[in-house]
């Protein structure tokens, strides 16, 4: 027996957090019956109904993509553009974990596992994510390296972050910078880099968690094993 939650979050239906909410609000059925209050119980053997729906239980898919750039980091786009499920071919209902923006590319993970989701993207959980910045302009190190301190952006300090000059290269008038954080604020890399005077012309998230790109190309993805699965869930509980 599980909380009724996280099984409707296991099922990659959507978040704990959503199904808190659903089950509040009268939405979920097991066996027949309403359920309206948190903690109740249930197993994966009982017909779970939300909305009228049937939860469907899927079996747990992870898959890590390497985003190209020009790509929506969504289920759906009312826009019309190419999403990464496009990309990746499966039979379960993926969703990405977190978002890169369109014209940033680089590691992303999907998955139907909602809990672990929650807990990648939870800001306490501080997971780790490791990106290239390339700026038009030959940076001063030491307005680079105050990054590393934290900067005001969107009225709010962010948190301490590793800051690591790759190259410059004068001729070519361009830096190359690699940045390490542990939040998730909405355009965060780009926000602190323009909080002390640059903007960002590319770039690419290659690590986070923990994982790399590494046998990887642009619009390519692999399944996690089992390891790299434990892994996670031990990197974003501690």
């Amino acid at each position: 027996m599980e909380r009724l939650q996280k099984i409707i979050a296991n099922s990659g239906y959507c978040s704990r957090r959503k199904a808190e909410e659903l089950i509040l609000n009268g939405k979920v059925k097991v066996n027949g019956e309403v359920i309206n209050t948190l903690g109740s119980k249930a197993s994966y053997a009982d017909t779970i109904i939300i909305n009228g729906v049937t939860l469907k239980l899927e079996p747990k898919e992870y898959v890590l993509l390497y985003k190209p750039r020009g790509v929506v980091s969504s289920v759906h786009d009312d826009k019309g553009r190419k999403t990464v499920v496009d990309i990746v071919e499966s039979e379960n209902r993926l969703y990405p974990v977190g978002r890169l923006d369109y014209d940033t590319s680089g590691l992303l993970l999907l998955t139907n596992d909602g809990e672990l989701t929650n807990l990648l993207i939870h800001p306490s959980h501080e997971v780790e994510k490791v990106y290239l910045v390339k700026i038009d302009d030959i940076v001063n190190p030491s307005l680079v390296k105050s990054l590393s301190n934290g900067v005001v952006i969107d009225g709010k300090k962010t948190g301490k972050a590793r800051v690591k000059i790759k190259k410059i290269d004068k001729k070519k008038k361009s830096s190359l910078i690699e940045l390490t954080i542990y939040e998730g604020r909405n355009h965060q890399v780009k926000k602190m880099f323009e909080a002390i005077g640059y903007k960002v012309s590319k770039l690419k998230r290659e690590k986070f968690a923990g994982l790399t790109l590494d046998g990887l190309k642009s619009g390519e993805y692999r399944h996690l094993n089992i390891k790299e699965v434990k892994t996670l869930y031990a990197v974003a509980k501690n």
